[in-house]
């Protein structure tokens, strides 16, 4: 490695010893980090920002604050605990590797990153993270900030996400064998800072000296990404039935999108709008004005809304949920957004 490139590690270090965020899950100076926090911390992350997993994560933990205590907890609570912060699968495999730690690994993560690759849910990233900040273990961590970090120190003008090999191969020549956690953390707070998506501030960055995209003279052009391709439009409607000043709410299939979510019944998700195809009962519905939308990651949703009363026993399971409590239940996003009209005939 040539000379500018083998300084990276101290310089990034010394800056990071002086710039450091101070977060609800990162361990302070001379303490040990606590390995379910940073766990936990990194997998509230992904696809998700520090402003809004602060507040969750500590609701989260002064409800569960180790594995044994999420290992006892109710799936179901798990998941309205979760809700709305997306890419549920996320929530039911930490329930399962909490129960995995506390029967297998006597409630105690594996102090290994390939030790923690066997545990549910825990891919390659999660397992590098945790590995390198709870437990100091050398391990490459690449998230979205030390990707973009990473193709701009070495130029890297591959359009994501085929890149991605070529800066993890780059990643590697400049992770240090000592503090690899504090180096990890170190080039995630300078992603978040300061060599931003937009308008980096490259004269603040400590490793401008060694960065090929700043000597370019157009660091934001990099990393390059591919076009986005047009996601498919589906459609469905949401149904909100009521009955003695309550609403019935259905648990979605385990498998699939929002699954084991608490949420308000909906017919098919299709190509063209199903209408009150696959309604939750017979009765005489109102369709209001105007649709809720909201964005997966393989297609985009828009949902039509109605309400109706109960006639009849609905033709779903479920249970009635007190209308003036429906922010209690946990709902995702989507439906939360949709009870919030519905209950108000908006």
């Amino acid at each position: 490695m040539d000379a500018k490139r083998s300084s990276i590690p101290d310089r990034l270090l010394a800056w990071y010893d002086r710039h450091r965020r101070d977060l609800p899950w990162r361990a302070k100076p001379g303490e040990v980090p606590d390995a379910y926090r940073v766990w936990l911390s990194e997998v509230m992350l992904q696809q998700t920002t520090v402003a809004a997993v602060t507040p969750r994560f500590e609701a989260w933990v002064a409800r569960w604050p180790d594995f044994a205590s999420l290992a006892g907890a109710d799936e179901a609570d798990v998941m309205a605990a979760w809700a709305g912060l997306g890419y549920y699968a996320r929530a039911r495999n930490l329930v399962k590797a909490a129960r995995a730690v506390v029967a297998e690994h006597g409630g105690a993560f594996p102090r290994t990153e390939a030790g923690l690759r066997t545990l549910p849910g825990l891919g390659a990233y999660t397992a590098a993270a945790v590995a390198a900040i709870a437990f100091g273990e050398r391990a490459v961590v690449v998230d979205a900030n030390v990707e973009r970090v990473v193709a701009r120190l070495f130029a890297i003008t591959t359009p994501l996400p085929a890149a991605r090999p070529a800066i993890r191969a780059a990643a590697e020549t400049i992770t240090p064998d000592a503090r690899a956690g504090d180096f990890a953390q170190g080039m995630m707070d300078l992603g978040s800072g300061v060599c931003t998506v937009r308008a980096p501030k490259c004269l603040l960055c400590p490793l401008r000296e060694a960065c090929d995209a700043f000597a370019s003279g157009a660091p934001e052009r990099l990393p390059v990404k591919a076009a986005k391709k047009a996601k498919p439009q589906r459609h469905g409607t949401i149904f909100w039935l009521e009955r003695e000043g309550c609403v019935l709410l259905v648990r979605r299939p385990d498998k699939g999108l929002l699954g084991g979510m608490r949420a308000l019944p909906t017919g098919p998700w299709v190509e063209v709008p199903p209408g009150l195809a696959e309604a939750p009962a017979e009765t005489d519905w109102t369709v209001l004005n105007g649709t809720v939308a909201h964005g997966f990651t393989h297609f985009d949703l828009e949902l039509a809304l109605a309400r109706g009363m109960a006639e009849v026993e609905p033709s779903v399971a479920g249970e009635w949920w007190p209308i003036d409590a429906i922010g209690t239940a946990g709902l995702p996003t989507v439906f939360a957004k949709a009870a919030e009209r519905l209950r108000t005939g908006r």
